[in-house]
């Protein structure tokens, strides 16, 4: 299970540093892989904070460029971040929310 979390969280990695660079086709696409990776895996806390991490990237990223799908992944990534408690999760989701005037 080990090398599947790494695995996604360079897909992570790779896909803020593509959205930071403005290549959002390839941040969407590693984003994507991250996904299906963490999906596969049985739900742990680990996994959770991951998933949480990965859909509001992909929210941020999307909502660059005025993507209106990212709503979606806005939702189930706030929700991890609430589950979980990882206080980077929850700072991230509080960041995307603040623009909607919403309080998590």
């Amino acid at each position: 299970m080990r090398p599947a979390y790494l695995s996604a969280a360079r897909d992570l990695q790779l896909g803020r540093e593509w959205a930071v660079e403005g290549d959002q086709p390839r941040a969407v696409e590693a984003y994507g892989d991250a996904l299906r990776r963490l999906r596969a895996l049985p739900p742990e806390r680990t996994r959770d904070i991951l998933l949480a991490h990965v859909h509001l990237a992909f929210y941020q990223t999307l909502a660059l460029v005025g993507d209106a799908t990212g709503q979606e992944h806005l939702h189930i990534g706030v929700s991890y971040a609430r589950s979980t408690r990882d206080p980077l999760a929850r700072a991230i989701a509080e960041e995307c929310l603040s623009g909607l005037d919403v309080v998590m």
